[in-house]
């Protein structure tokens, strides 16, 4: 399938930022976007790549009313050498059509998805930011857009993909976060949607986020939703212990998305020779493990922050400090070497990196 390109006139180009060390995370969005229709019976349809502008939809829009709202969240990455890299694109590909399957909604074609995103990165590449850390994000997200009303999987959606140069997630850096433990509130449960990037999972978060910082902790830390007293995500991120001689994940239950972050850690770590374990750790044993020393290292993982230090976690009224506050050597290690096989100062064993210049 053709991508028609409709490029901006100059006098609509934006101001590109001129001070890397400010471009934060999700504030600034380039010229362009890409955007293709579907439509029960005639499936995907007139690709476009063309100016970043408002979506028009209408007041009865299913997405609107009924929750079909998925999206993924990637990066492209400008190595030393000029070259652009994705990390493990097809990964966020397959997720994403999971997610869709899930919510009953229209897959889309790899192909097309891989096509769209790449040429938009490289339409915009001058926008791909050259300081260390820094990047260009990539948001697809696809909605239901079927003017109707009534509960059922709608017929029309409109996939679409924008893009924007960030720099660090938390204001924070790579230093550890403080994390709050919310006992009363949970993202998801078993059997629901949990493990979808799906829009609904993120407003269930947002009240016991905002309490979380209120309170000056950087993320939320979920446990199960049933007897709420196994560890599942932090925030928006999976979780990671060392406890004793392992690297312990809870494993993907239903409850948890499955990041791609995560599945890098677990593979790169296992290739050091490190024991990783999925289950999920209860609270009294990593409180306990705090108090004894036996848990080393926490840290939370995914596409935003890559590998994000947590020096410490608040329960039940009290600060539990993590290696003295401190980012332990694996947390350090981990990060170390995704960021440098993501811009292709390394080598890539596992063939994760893709790389889209010429």
């Amino acid at each position: 399938m053709d991508i028609k390109i409709v490029k901006c006139t100059p006098d609509k180009l934006k101001a590109k930022p001129a001070d890397e060390s400010k471009l934060g995370f999700g504030k600034i969005f380039t010229d362009h976007m890409f955007t293709v229709k579907y439509q029960d019976g005639k499936g995907w349809h007139d690709p476009v790549i063309g100016p970043y502008a408002p979506i028009v939809l209408d007041p009865t829009a299913m997405s609107l009313h009924y929750g079909q709202e998925i999206f993924e969240g990637l990066k492209a990455y400008r190595g030393r050498n000029g070259d652009i890299y994705l990390f493990r694109p097809m990964e966020n590909i397959k997720r994403m059509n999971a997610s869709a399957e899930r919510l009953c909604m229209a897959t889309i074609d790899p192909d097309l998805f891989m096509e769209g995103m790449k040429q938009l990165v490289l339409l915009e590449q001058d926008w791909i930011p050259r300081g260390e850390g820094t990047s260009l994000y990539i948001r697809p997200t696809m909605i239901a857009t079927e003017p109707a009303l009534g509960v059922h999987p709608a017929d029309q959606y409109l996939f679409f993909i924008i893009v924007g140069p960030v720099g660090a997630y938390y204001p924070e850096g790579f230093s550890p976060t403080k994390i709050y433990v919310s006992e009363d509130y949970v993202r998801a449960v078993r059997g629901g949607v949990g493990n979808c990037k799906n829009a609904g999972n993120y407003a269930a978060s947002l009240y016991a986020s905002q309490k979380a910082k209120e309170m000056g902790y950087t993320q939320v830390l979920w446990l199960d939703a049933i007897e709420r007293k196994y560890v599942e995500e932090v925030g928006t991120s999976n979780a990671f212990f060392v406890i004793g001689d392992e690297l312990v994940t809870p494993p993907l239950s239903g409850s948890i998305l499955p990041g791609v972050t995560r599945n890098s850690v677990i593979e790169l770590a296992r290739s050091w020779g490190v024991k990783v374990t999925e289950r999920a750790p209860s609270m009294s044993e990593i409180i306990a493990g705090i108090a004894n020393g036996s848990v080393k290292e926490a840290f939370a993982s995914g596409t935003a922050a890559i590998v994000s230090p947590i020096g410490q976690i608040y329960y039940q009224g009290k600060e539990h400090i993590i290696n003295g506050g401190k980012t332990g050597p694996l947390t350090e290690r981990l990060y170390n070497e995704i960021l440098k096989i993501q811009y292709g100062e390394k080598e890539d064993p596992f063939g994760w990196r893709v790389k889209i210049s010429n």
